[in-house]
C-alpha cells in the first residue's frame, strides 16, 4: 500500500528552481502543477503495474482516488484508504479491521495523493524526455531523477499528456530493477461529492478490529 501511494500520489504543486533542472520541463511541470491546482477535487482510475523480471514478478490491479484538497478517498488492493486531513483511515473487509494513524506521521518521503501533483518540488532534478503517442494523445515525458543517490529509486518517468496538461501515465524504475507503472484510465475534475466522503462513520464498522496506532 505504501509503495502505491508513494507512486500515485506522485501524480499536484509548488516548484523550487535548481540550476541543473532543464527549463522546458520546468515550466511543462509548473503548467500541469497550477492546472491541477485550480480544480475543487480530482478522480482518478487507474492501472497499477509492478514488474520484477529477475525476481519474475509481475502484479497487476486497478484503483481509483479522489483527491480534494489535502484530503483523499483511496481504494486499491481491496482496501479502502481515508484522510479526512487529520486522520488516516485503513480499512480492510477481508481482515475486519480498520487501522487509525494520525496523517502527520507518514513519512515526508511519501507521496501522498494529496501531494500527488508536487512531488517533483524537492528532492529531484528533470529534463525532458521522449514524446510517444498513445492511442492518438501525444504524451511528453519528464525524467525525474533523485538528488539523494542513496535513494531507492533510479529513476521516475512522469508522461504528460500535451493537449490536457494531466498526467498519463508515471514509471518508477527501482535501483533493485524493479519497474512501477501507473496509467491513468480516467481523470475527471470538479465532481459533486458528498459531504460525507472524506468522514469515517465508525458505526458502520461495529464487527470490525479498530487498531488505533496513536
Amino acid at each position: 500500500m505504501k509503495k502505491l501511494i508513494i507512486l500515485l500520489l506522485s501524480i499536484t504543486t509548488g516548484f523550487t528552481a535548481i540550476a541543473q533542472n532543464d527549463t522546458k520541463a520546468k515550466a511543462l511541470l509548473d503548467e500541469v502543477s497550477a492546472k491541477a491546482k485550480n480544480y475543487d477535487n480530482i478522480s482518478i482510475d487507474f492501472k497499477y503495474v509492478l514488474e520484477n523480471t529477475e525476481e519474475n514478478i509481475k502484479q497487476e490491479t486497478r484503483g481509483d482516488v479522489i483527491m480534494q484538497g489535502d484530503k483523499y478517498k483511496l481504494n486499491i488492493l481491496g482496501i479502502t484508504r481515508i484522510y479526512d486531513g487529520k486522520n488516516i483511515y485503513s480499512i480492510s473487509p477481508e481482515d475486519e479491521e480498520v487501522t487509525i494513524s494520525k496523517g502527520s506521521n507518514e513519512d515526508e518521503s511519501t507521496i501522498t495523493p494529496s501531494k500527488m501533483l508536487s512531488f517533483y518540488k524537492d528532492g529531484f532534478t528533470y529534463q525532458m524526455d521522449i514524446e510517444q503517442n498513445f492511442q492518438g494523445r501525444k504524451i511528453q515525458f519528464v525524467k525525474l531523477t533523485p538528488i539523494d543517490s542513496n535513494s531507492e529509486i533510479k529513476y521516475v518517468l512522469l508522461g504528460i499528456d500535451v493537449k490536457t496538461k494531466h498526467i498519463y501515465r508515471l514509471i518508477e524504475i527501482g535501483k533493485n530493477s524493479t519497474k512501477t507503472t501507473l496509467t491513468v484510465n480516467s481523470f475527471k475534475t470538479n465532481e459533486t461529492l458528498s459531504k460525507t466522503l472524506f468522514t469515517f462513520d465508525q458505526a458502520k464498522y461495529k464487527d470490525y478490529f479498530i487498531n488505533k496506532l496513536d
